[in-house]
């Protein structure tokens, strides 16, 4: 038979699990946005030449 006292353990361990899981998305996310490119420089035509002298 389960003790009354597991229940809070348990529960315990997953708020634990669902704040270090939390703790990484913001850590995956705050590195995604320091790497991030502007679409601004993504989306910007530059003449290739040497594609042109080829020809």
């Amino acid at each position: 038979m389960r003790d009354q006292g597991d229940e809070p353990a348990a529960s315990r361990g997953e708020q634990i699990q669902a704040a270090e899981h939390e703790a990484a998305k913001q850590r995956l996310l705050a590195q995604a946005e320091a790497e991030r490119i502007p679409a601004e420089e993504t989306t910007r035509a530059v003449p290739d030449r040497r594609w042109r002298r080829g020809q």
